[in-house]
């Protein structure tokens, strides 16, 4: 008997560091979900030189005097929100740029190389502008704020945002150590203490995917508090609420 439990105990030993390698191993492939944006380059009009890789996306309203930046969410197809932000934001030229592997651009996603990437964006459109805005959603929050942090940017907008993508994967693996596990790591409260451009923050009330208890930690970590607009759905389907197109036209029309 006591040889068949050191043995059950062993095998859960055993499992569990499989799991913990599991997913130290394959943490890009769970946070970066690029395989259902998938378009053909031709049907994009906007090309970056990133890196050596071209990366591809839209171009809305151009040739106005105030650009938007949009950083998208980890599942997202970012050419639905066209149309949309076209006739929200006629006073902007508006920049949807694919990450990495995601679209029409080449490469795969990293935290790395889509910071440097949101950086190597600003830097090209900036000679054309007066002022840069930016909106990041879900995962994208955390690249709109770390290009806040580093570059003039005159408002920033955060849809269902989080304060570090490690916390809301502690809060969803509890049994694992994913605090040593994880290297796509996002700590946007560092860069949200950076931050000194005007700041809206749109949390879903019944998100289960980043609860908003991280969206309001990230808020405490602002030196200038930013404003806050709840929304009554869930992580997904933000749109729904109408407060959410009236607050990001409100905001940036200020």
């Amino acid at each position: 008997m006591l040889r068949m439990l050191s043995f059950v105990v062993g095998l859960v030993v055993v499992l569990y560091f499989f799991l913990c390698a599991f997913l130290w191993a394959s943490q890009r492939q769970m946070i970066f979900l690029p395989q259902g944006t998938r378009v053909a380059a031709q049907a994009t009009d906007f090309e970056l030189r990133s890196d050596g890789l071209r990366l591809r996306g839209w171009r809305l309203n151009p040739g106005q005097p105030c650009a938007l930046i949009y950083f998208g969410g980890n599942a997202e197809a970012i050419d639905n929100q066209r149309e949309r932000f076209a006739r929200w934001f006629p006073q902007h030229t508006i920049y949807l740029l694919a990450y990495r592997g995601y679209g029409a651009s080449e490469g795969s996603p990293s935290e790395a190389a889509l910071k440097q990437d949101a950086l190597a964006l600003y830097d090209a459109i900036m000679g054309a502008h007066a002022s840069i805005d930016v909106i990041g959603r879900s995962v994208g929050s955390g690249l709109a704020l770390y290009l806040a942090a580093r570059r003039a940017i005159a408002r920033v907008a955060l849809i269902t945002p989080y304060d570090s993508l490690v916390e809301v994967a502690a809060r969803h693996y509890p049994v694992f150590p994913v605090r040593w596990l994880m290297h796509q790591r996002f700590e946007a409260t560092g860069d949200a203490a950076e931050v000194r451009a005007p700041t809206l923050l749109l949390i879903a009330r019944h998100d289960q995917i980043i609860p908003p208890a991280h969206a309001e930690a990230l808020a405490r970590a602002f030196v200038h508090p930013p404003e806050i607009q709840w929304l009554d759905t869930d992580h997904n389907t933000v749109e729904m609420d109408a407060r959410f197109a009236l607050a990001l036209q409100r905001f940036f029309r200020e």
